[in-house]
């Protein structure tokens, strides 16, 4: 690791093979005639927009997607120019920015195409259409509506249907009746259009996981490209292994023997029951590591450890039962020796998602990014 990128001893690690391995596998589990979007929206799930970009590309993912404008712009400027699908809300006005940077946007209801005219001045903007068949967020909702989308796209010169799709609210529960239904309303409205060569995508990763053969043309692979389940309840159904990518770790920059009686930290909430030795760890809440996983435990020498006091906006302590050297590795998430802290771990410590906490790392925390077990490239956010 080059010391001289970053100057403080906390850092997310990202597997870029484990990445590149979990596509392949969904590759292969969907078969070769669905195509494979992947999902690199929100810094890649707080794993690196282009760096996550290129190895999902370089695995074999036919396009990307993005939340909103802007993350699109940040790949490009990246230097990618593949396909990539934003899939979020765009404002009409900012039609010849999308254009300009050939990105696909989502059309939601049967005004925006009109709206959109008026902001147009040169190029063709390409788009898919979303339908809400019971998620309630974007989306039309009625055949009557989609087909005077498609009636505007067929007679405008500046915008073209290239795609449409849906996305599922229960598709990782195991009662799979709600999903049910919506996979039978978006059939019905799809009805017609699965010949006329537009990109028909429903699946995000749990429906591509448990329902291959329910995807049309293409997968949305996003939580799972991670490495991550998309649920708890479908961690024992996975139909093959995945390999987490994020980890998160930082080293002792203090360690201290403290007398029984003695407290840490702000309130003065944790007092020793004896003599124990407490190591400072340069991480807290604004990284990502937040006040609510104060009695959570890291990896020290592989073995665990408790978080003890509250935790600081910088940093935070462990307690120890010996000393260990100044600059012993930590590890927040991830593994050392026989021991893991998984992600999903911190999440149920959390009651969330596994979504959430990579997320939520904020980039106050420099990605160093490996493959083949070598580090390929550190990325420090405050000083690029």
């Amino acid at each position: 690791m080059n010391d001289a990128v970053y100057y403080r001893d906390t850092w997310a690690e990202i597997n870029l093979d484990a990445i590149e391995y979990n596509i392949k596998q969904m590759k292969q589990h969907i078969g070769t005639t669905t195509g494979l979007i992947a999902v690199v929206k929100a810094n890649a799930y707080g794993h690196g927009y282009a760096q996550v970009a290129e190895a999902a590309l370089k695995a074999g993912a036919d396009m990307l997607a993005v939340a909103f404008l802007d993350e699109g712009i940040l790949l490009r400027k990246a230097g990618l120019t593949v396909p990539i699908l934003v899939m979020g809300a765009a404002r009409p006005r900012d039609i010849q920015a999308a254009i300009d940077y050939q990105l696909t946007l989502t059309v939601f209801h049967r005004n925006w195409l009109k709206e959109a005219a008026a902001f147009h001045r040169m190029g063709k903007l390409q788009f898919h259409i979303k339908l809400d068949t019971g998620m309630g967020r974007l989306g039309i909702k009625s055949k009557s509506e989609l087909e005077e989308v498609l009636k505007d796209s067929c007679s405008s010169d500046f915008a073209e249907a290239k795609g449409i799709f849906t996305h599922f609210s229960t598709a990782d529960e195991l009662d799979s009746s709600y999903f049910q239904e919506q996979f039978g309303k978006f059939e019905t409205l799809i009805k017609g259009l699965q010949n006329t060569g537009m990109m028909i995508h429903c699946g995000n990763s749990a429906t591509g996981l448990r329902f291959p053969e329910r995807l049309f043309n293409a997968l949305r692979f996003g939580i799972s490209m991670y490495g991550l389940a998309p649920s708890s309840e479908m961690r024992g159904i996975l139909p093959f292994p995945l390999k987490e990518a994020f980890s998160l770790h930082t080293k002792a920059v203090q360690v201290k023997k403290m007398a029984e009686g003695e407290k840490v930290s702000y309130g003065a909430v944790y007092e020793a029951e004896k003599e124990v030795w407490i190591a400072t760890l340069p991480i807290g809440y604004a990284d990502g590591w937040i006040r609510r996983l104060q009695h959570s435990e890291v990896l020290v020498n592989g073995k665990r450890a408790p978080i003890v006091g509250r935790i600081c906006m910088d940093q935070c302590m462990i307690a120890l039962t010996e000393p260990v050297p100044l600059g012993t590795q930590v590890t927040l998430i991830g593994s050392q020796g026989k021991e893991v802290i998984p992600v999903d771990e911190v999440a149920e410590r959390l009651d969330t998602i596994n979504y959430e906490i990579t997320c939520s790392i904020s980039t106050r925390v420099p990605r160093v990014y490996t493959r083949d077990g070598k580090v390929e490239e550190i990325v420090n956010f405050l000083l690029k």
